[in-house]
This record gives structure tokens, sequence and C-alpha cells, in this order.
């Protein structure tokens, strides 16, 4: 059984409170697969880290993806009580959990205000990633 959190739609308000790293891929992107027995061996240390671990499928959540401006495959984003802020080291084990336990995300510049996912510019944004979902 997996210990990373899939998330969707309708649970995404989760990532606002607690701290989480979230990845987001698709099945089909070969990075994405690289790095997906890094990220469960990850996510199995999320209690040990104080951390919830996630997940989104872009091919199944296009309004998820266009909320957080998903661009490039794997992305992640690290996100402590709804301050998001985009992972951009390297994707070793030792250095997602150094990003953590050495609390690294502190000198990353959060996303700005109007560009967070939870605002109402980013809300329209999912939308319209949802509706170009839908007439594809």
């Amino acid at each position: 059984r997996s210990s990373v959190r899939v998330l969707c739609g309708s649970n995404w308000s989760l990532v606002l409170q607690g701290q989480w790293m979230l990845e987001f891929y698709a099945p089909w992107c070969p990075a994405c697969r690289q790095l997906e027995a890094t990220w469960e061996s990850f996510a199995k240390e999320s209690e040990r880290l104080g951390i919830t671990v996630g997940k989104v499928d872009v091919t199944q959540e296009p309004g998820l993806s266009g909320r957080f401006f998903v661009t490039t495959l794997p992305t992640i984003y690290h996100a402590n009580d709804g301050v998001f802020r985009r992972y951009r080291g390297s994707r070793t084990l030792e250095d997602l959990q150094g990003y953590i336990l050495e609390r690294k995300w502190e000198a990353v510049e959060p996303v700005a205000g109007w560009k967070s996912p939870s605002s109402i510019m980013m809300h329209g944004m999912a939308g319209l990633f949802h509706f170009s979902g839908w007439i594809r």
C-alpha cells in the first residue's frame, strides 16, 4: 500500500493545512516514472519528517494542474499552511529529506499571492484548464 496521498479537485485543499510535498506527474512521463520509487520512499518517511507527501496525476486533474500552473513534469511543490514554494532541488531521497529536515524551504521565495494556488486568479485558471480538457 502506498504512503503517497493522491490529490484531486475535490480534496486538493488539504494542502492548505500542515506541511506537504506535492508532485505533479503523468503516467506516460519517463522522468516521472524515474522519480516514482524515490517519491514512494520519501512518503514512507513522511511521519518521521512531519509532512504529508502527495501526488497529482495531471492527465486526470487538468484543473488542478492549472491551479498550480504546472508546465513541466514532474513538478514538485512544498506547502506549509497554504504558503507554496516550488521545489527545484535534486530529486534524490537524501536531498528531498534534507529540504525538510534542514528547513531549506525557508530560503525559497514563496509563490506570489496572485499566483498562489488558493487565489481567485488561479481558481479561474483551474476552470480554464478543466474547460480545455473537456473540449478536447
